[in-house]
């Protein structure tokens, strides 16, 4: 079969472009939205979770009218970028009392998936307010979870799906590009994990940081249908030195090129980072590995 393009992960031939041509004549003043709809269905596109992987389609369906190979119907509707016009959080009342405590004497804590929840809010004013890089709308699949001792939140991590391309997490897996377009929807970015101001734990850190990879695979499980097997995130060495990482046994697997993924230079424009990952399961990278 003739390979007509590769777009995220999917091989389309001419003969799947034929289909699509076919489909859309089929199916005169429609709009390419619906008509990515369609597609997704005669083609059983879908991701783990079971929903139509309809955003992805739509990106492909254009890519291959502007490489010629189909004519897309005229745009309706041009819609906005929602990400572009989104608010930033807006300010929640919350608890700044010191908390300075043993890790024994700070008594139960408690994990709460919150994304969707009526804490959600809460997440996200504590880490526009808090985190020294504020608060970032997650792309992807992703989960946000809240720490409690009793009543008052004492930590918050946020995870999102993986970079897709990362040059030291993909030598460290032994991944091939490939092999990477197929399984990387398995690795989970830590974008951000913050203990706010006021608490003052010795040891906390390192201690959620190890309970949270515990569960996390099963809580992405619940929510996306698949779960996770490895997880990976960036450390900033000019603000931190990525101690509780390190005592938590997460692996450095090199550092970031500092030109971002929009780079044009070759020259560096950002701070370079650590590229720290960890092992969710003992056999991530058979799991890994593995072609779809």
């Amino acid at each position: 079969m003739e390979v007509v393009l590769r777009y995220r992960g999917r091989v389309v031939t001419r003969s799947d472009v034929e289909s699509i041509r076919a489909l859309i004549a089929a199916h005169p003043g429609e709009s390419r939205r619906r008509l990515s709809a369609r597609l997704c269905e005669l083609w059983n596109w879908r991701q783990p979770n079971g929903n139509p992987r309809d955003m992805i389609c739509r990106g492909l369906m254009l890519a291959l009218h502007r490489a010629g190979h189909i004519e897309l119907p005229p745009v309706k509707q041009v819609m906005g970028n929602p990400l572009a016009k989104r608010r930033r959080p807006h300010e929640v009342e919350v608890d700044r009392t010191p908390i300075c405590a043993s890790l024994s004497d700070l008594g139960l804590l408690t994990f709460r998936q919150v994304r969707r929840t009526p804490q959600e809010a809460l997440f996200n004013w504590l880490v526009e307010s808090e985190h020294y890089l504020g608060y970032t709308q997650p792309v992807g699949e992703n989960v946000k979870f809240m720490v409690f001792a009793g009543l008052r939140p004492v930590a918050l991590f946020a995870w999102s799906s993986a970079a897709r391309h990362l040059a030291p997490r993909d030598k460290y897996l032994g991944w091939t590009p490939d092999l990477r377009r197929q399984n990387i929807r398995f690795v989970a970015y830590q974008t951000r994990y913050l203990i706010p101001g006021w608490v003052r734990v010795p040891h906390l850190a390192s201690h959620l940081l190890a309970r949270m990879t515990g569960m996390l695979s099963e809580e992405w499980e619940k929510i996306y249908g698949h779960g996770v097997y490895f997880a990976e995130t960036f450390v900033d060495t000019t603000r931190h030195r990525g101690t509780c990482y390190r005592a938590a046994n997460w692996t450095f697997m090199g550092r970031t090129t500092g030109r971002g993924k929009n780079d044009q230079t070759n020259r560096p424009n950002r701070t370079i980072k650590d590229v720290l990952g960890f092992a969710l399961r003992k056999d991530f990278r058979e799991q890994l590995q593995k072609p779809a």
